[in-house]
């Protein structure tokens, strides 16, 4: 998996990448995402895989329903049984049950304040961004005890900005809501950089330890893709804490 794990003060963060797992062609190797065409069986094998090469519990992983939203869930445990509610954010006072989010181009943001034990994962593509879904993730943190001063955040490998090409009206529609994502791309025209939409969100928030992946997703084949490929398997970002 790419890059290992990183801890801080006890909160973990890992990120994959696409090989190790079970599936086949298209998905292969280690698809991680249940709503996208992949055997079930190949994809809880790559979870468990996953989860186990970066140190956290398998049956300890809490995923989302995602839909380019903002809402938050609070979770103090896996889902079990329950539906899986469509949220595009985590976050949980649980110590030892990991958050996940899946992305592939999309912006995982992962989000730990180790001093109040609270942790966050949101999804942050482009409607995501628009909508707020990170200063959601960050206030909901906040009910549960974190200072945003304090919060460590780490984003994943993402589609860059000079890759992720949009027609003019929708970069000024993004732009408008974070001129930061506001980009172009190496070819000279109009393009978005969702990412680093996200950072200047966090900064604004006061969240100052942020580190960025300086890998996009489009140009890795290390890595999945669906603007490249458009069937394909997903990543995905975990955070926990001891």
């Amino acid at each position: 998996m790419t890059p290992p794990r990183e801890s801080v003060s006890g909160a973990h963060f890992g990120f994959t990448d696409r090989w190790g797992g079970v599936s086949a062609v298209p998905y292969e190797e280690l698809n991680l995402g249940g709503a996208v065409g992949d055997d079930a069986d190949a994809v809880l094998a790559n979870r468990e895989r996953a989860a186990r090469s970066l140190g956290a519990d398998p049956s300890r992983v809490v995923w989302m329903n995602q839909v380019h939203g903002a809402d938050v869930a609070v979770v103090d445990g896996p889902w079990g049984d329950r539906p899986v509610p469509e949220v595009d954010a985590v976050v949980t006072a649980e110590r030892g049950l990991a958050l996940a989010v899946l992305t592939a181009d999309c912006v995982p943001v992962l989000l730990a304040d180790p001093v109040a034990g609270v942790v966050g994962a949101a999804h942050a593509g482009r409607p995501g961004l628009v909508a707020g879904v990170v200063p959601a993730a960050v206030r909901a943190m906040a009910e549960l005890g974190a200072d945003p001063g304090r919060i460590v955040a780490r984003t994943g490998p993402a589609v860059c900005g000079r890759c992720y090409e949009v027609p003019e009206a929708m970069r000024a529609e993004v732009a408008a809501a974070e001129p930061a994502a506001h980009a172009e791309t190496s070819w000279g025209t109009p393009a978005l950089d969702v990412c680093a939409g996200v950072h200047a969100q966090l900064a604004r928030l006061g969240v100052r330890d942020r580190e960025r992946s300086p890998v996009c997703t489009l140009e890795s084949k290390d890595h999945f893709s669906y603007r490249r490929d458009r069937v394909t398997g997903r990543l995905a970002g975990y955070v926990w804490l001891d």
